[in-house]
Protein backbone atom coordinates (compact mmCIF):
# COMPACT_ATOMS: atom_id res chain seq x y z
CA UNK A 1 0.00 0.00 0.00
CA UNK A 2 2.75 2.12 0.33
CA UNK A 3 3.47 2.79 -2.86
CA UNK A 4 0.09 4.28 -3.50
CA UNK A 5 0.95 8.30 -4.04
CA UNK A 6 -1.65 10.50 -3.17
CA UNK A 7 -2.65 14.25 -3.52
CA UNK A 8 -2.93 15.73 0.26
CA UNK A 9 -4.28 19.13 1.51
CA UNK A 10 -2.02 20.07 4.36
CA UNK A 11 -4.31 22.39 7.05
CA UNK A 12 -2.10 23.75 9.21
CA UNK A 13 -1.41 27.49 10.70
CA UNK A 14 2.52 27.11 11.56
CA UNK A 15 4.24 27.38 8.57
CA UNK A 16 7.75 25.63 9.69
CA UNK A 17 5.40 22.60 10.56
CA UNK A 18 3.32 23.07 6.76
CA UNK A 19 6.98 23.16 5.54
CA UNK A 20 8.39 19.79 7.54
CA UNK A 21 5.16 18.18 6.84
CA UNK A 22 5.57 18.80 3.37
CA UNK A 23 8.42 17.58 3.08
CA UNK A 24 8.15 14.36 5.00
CA UNK A 25 4.74 13.97 2.18
CA UNK A 26 7.10 14.75 -0.82
CA UNK A 27 10.00 12.54 0.35
CA UNK A 28 6.78 9.63 0.72
CA UNK A 29 5.97 10.20 -3.12
CA UNK A 30 2.83 11.79 -2.01
CA UNK A 31 1.76 15.62 -3.92
CA UNK A 32 0.95 18.24 -1.93
CA UNK A 33 -2.04 20.39 -3.54
CA UNK A 34 -2.02 23.08 -1.16
CA UNK A 35 -1.19 24.49 2.46
CA UNK A 36 -4.16 26.59 3.94
CA UNK A 37 -3.53 28.28 7.04
CA UNK A 38 -7.07 29.08 8.00
CA UNK A 39 -10.68 27.85 8.26
CA UNK A 40 -11.62 30.00 5.77
CA UNK A 41 -8.59 28.95 3.10
CA UNK A 42 -9.33 25.19 4.44
CA UNK A 43 -13.20 25.18 3.35
CA UNK A 44 -12.07 27.23 -0.16
CA UNK A 45 -9.73 24.24 -1.01
CA UNK A 46 -12.17 22.03 -0.38
CA UNK A 47 -14.63 23.82 -2.73
CA UNK A 48 -12.03 23.65 -5.24
CA UNK A 49 -11.77 20.14 -4.61
CA UNK A 50 -8.42 18.34 -6.72
CA UNK A 51 -7.17 16.28 -3.64
CA UNK A 52 -7.63 12.85 -2.14
CA UNK A 53 -6.62 13.23 1.97
CA UNK A 54 -6.09 16.19 4.00
CA UNK A 55 -4.27 16.20 7.40
CA UNK A 56 -5.99 19.38 9.27
CA UNK A 57 -4.14 20.72 12.06
CA UNK A 58 -7.60 20.65 14.78
CA UNK A 59 -6.64 24.57 15.60
CA UNK A 60 -6.37 27.17 13.29
CA UNK A 61 -5.52 30.61 14.64
CA UNK A 62 -7.77 29.60 17.14
CA UNK A 63 -10.51 28.15 14.97
CA UNK A 64 -11.79 24.70 15.45
CA UNK A 65 -11.77 22.68 12.46
CA UNK A 66 -14.38 20.50 12.30
CA UNK A 67 -16.64 22.62 9.97
CA UNK A 68 -14.16 21.55 7.76
CA UNK A 69 -13.87 18.02 8.83
CA UNK A 70 -17.79 17.52 8.27
CA UNK A 71 -17.62 19.64 4.99
CA UNK A 72 -15.10 16.61 4.02
CA UNK A 73 -16.59 14.44 4.83
CA UNK A 74 -19.90 14.82 3.33
CA UNK A 75 -18.19 14.67 -0.12
CA UNK A 76 -16.39 11.77 1.18
CA UNK A 77 -12.68 12.85 1.08
CA UNK A 78 -11.03 11.27 3.88
CA UNK A 79 -8.89 12.97 6.28
CA UNK A 80 -6.40 12.53 9.65
CA UNK A 81 -6.62 14.91 12.31
CA UNK A 82 -3.60 16.73 13.78
CA UNK A 83 -3.53 18.11 17.10
CA UNK A 84 -0.61 19.82 19.39
CA UNK A 85 -1.98 18.38 22.13
CA UNK A 86 -3.89 21.09 23.94
CA UNK A 87 -7.27 20.37 23.08
CA UNK A 88 -10.95 19.28 23.34
CA UNK A 89 -11.57 15.58 22.07
CA UNK A 90 -13.31 15.56 18.93
CA UNK A 91 -16.71 15.58 18.69
CA UNK A 92 -17.99 12.16 18.45
CA UNK A 93 -18.67 12.45 14.86
CA UNK A 94 -14.82 12.62 14.20
CA UNK A 95 -14.38 9.50 17.09
CA UNK A 96 -12.85 7.48 14.49
CA UNK A 97 -10.74 9.67 12.65
CA UNK A 98 -7.05 8.95 12.82
CA UNK A 99 -5.27 11.33 14.99
CA UNK A 100 -1.59 11.83 15.14
CA UNK A 101 -0.02 13.95 17.90
CA UNK A 102 2.82 17.05 16.95
CA UNK A 103 5.73 16.63 16.96
CA UNK A 104 5.00 15.17 13.20
CA UNK A 105 7.02 11.87 12.28
CA UNK A 106 7.18 10.20 9.43
CA UNK A 107 6.35 6.70 10.97
CA UNK A 108 2.93 8.52 12.60
CA UNK A 109 2.16 10.20 9.40
CA UNK A 110 2.13 7.12 7.27
CA UNK A 111 -0.10 4.33 9.12
CA UNK A 112 -2.70 7.60 9.97
CA UNK A 113 -3.28 8.48 6.49
CA UNK A 114 -3.12 4.52 5.50
CA UNK A 115 -6.39 4.07 8.05
CA UNK A 116 -8.24 7.27 7.01
CA UNK A 117 -7.90 5.87 3.56
CA UNK A 118 -9.30 2.71 4.08
CA UNK A 119 -11.87 4.58 6.37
Amino acid sequence: MGSTSHTILIVEDEPLIAMMLEDFLDSLGHTVKGICESVAEAREAVEQGGFDLAILDVNLKGENIWAVASEMRARGIPFVIASGGHVDPPPAEFANVPMIDKPYTIDRITPAMEDAIAG
